[in-house]
């Protein structure tokens, strides 16, 4: 199996963005140790404090935060950082080249379930008309991307990466601590009958919703003609990774729920880099009848819905919509 290196240098990767690459990676294996060490460790649990989401968090959210945080300000590659754990963007090294944002444990509820967690991350170029401190840094739309992955820390560690180019796969090898390449190419099918949505919140959505879900449920009896089954991990990183390896389509809607009218779902550091990965496996990702990796954020923690994974599947849902 090739190793990660040679796999971004046949991908004309840069050194720079390489090196940077692999101090993420250094942080997603101290995590991944961490999580496989589970109530060993010390770190389950909640803490008594609250992030800028105004969600409680866990003891392990806040170990990978100050991980990534700590290794990735040491590299002198990194100009900006943003995180969901903090409230505001912080500085790094002047005038270097790239700025990263990232979720350092999606699925947080699934930590003391032992379910599938991750780390979502994206790499960004840094821009030279805004102060190093400023959160303008990430004022940049999502097809701006150099770089956007995942590490899945489940019964195997795993690393959905893009560079760019195609979406590969790849597992961390607990022997030799290294990641290896085990698909070289993911591709969504266009069509699917497996969808992944949080049904607790079905008198939540708006009608579009509502409707489009109902007719995959009616199976042959509904419009769609065919027989859906659900999935729901709790987790994006894990549905994601699901559509990406088998197919489907994941949505995280708006809602009625105060807070929730616009989505639940970060637009910089969990929209964004899955959209990239999800285009760059043959998908389609969508923001109401919006393409993701198009729209121009507002601010750093901004909220987005989302549907994205089989492009006929994507399209049938957005025919759903009206304009309002």
């Amino acid at each position: 199996m090739k190793r990660l290196i040679p796999t971004l240098k046949q991908d004309n990767v840069s050194v720079e963005l390489i090196m940077l690459i692999r101090t993420i990676l250094a942080a997603s294996k101290e995590i991944s140790f961490r999580v496989s060490q589970g109530a060993l460790a010390g770190i389950l649990g909640s803490t008594l404090d609250e992030n800028i989401q105004g969600e409680v968090q866990k003891k392990l959210d806040v170990v990978a935060n100050q991980l990534l945080k700590d290794m990735l300000l040491d590299d002198d590659s990194v100009r900006t950082i943003a995180s969901e754990e903090e409230d505001n963007v912080v500085a790094g090294h002047a005038n270097a080249p790239f700025i990263v944002a990232f979720d350092p444990l999606d699925g947080s509820s699934n930590i003391d379930i032992n379910g599938q967690i991750g780390t979502i991350f994206t790499i960004y170029p840094a821009r030279n008309d805004v102060s190093d401190d400023s959160d303008l840094q990430f004022s940049q739309p999502g097809k701006n991307q150099l770089c956007s992955g995942y590490i899945l820390y489940g019964a195997a560690t795993m690393l959905v990466m893009t560079t760019g180019g195609p979406t590969r796969c790849y597992t961390l090898d607990q022997t030799h601590g290294g990641y290896l390449l085990t698909t070289d190419e993911l591709q969504i099918d266009q069509d699917t009958q497996e969808f992944a949505i949080n049904m607790a919140n079905t008198y939540s959505w708006y009608s579009p919703t509502q409707l489009y879900i109902q007719q995959l449920l009616l199976g042959l009896a509904g419009d769609r003609e065919k027989v859906f089954n659900m999935r729901w991990n709790a987790a994006m990183v894990g549905d994601v990774h699901r559509v990406l390896t088998r197919g489907g389509i994941f949505l995280y809607p708006e809602d009625k729920r105060t807070g929730m009218q616009a989505g639940k779902l970060r637009l910089l550091y969990e929209a964004n880099p899955m959209a990239l990965l999800v285009e760059n496996a043959g998908g389609k990702a969508y923001s109401g009848k919006m393409r993701i990796l198009d729209i121009q954020p507002e601010y750093i923690h901004q909220r987005v819905p989302v549907v994205l994974g089989a492009k006929n599947e994507v399209a049938a849902y957005c025919s759903y919509l009206v304009d309002v």
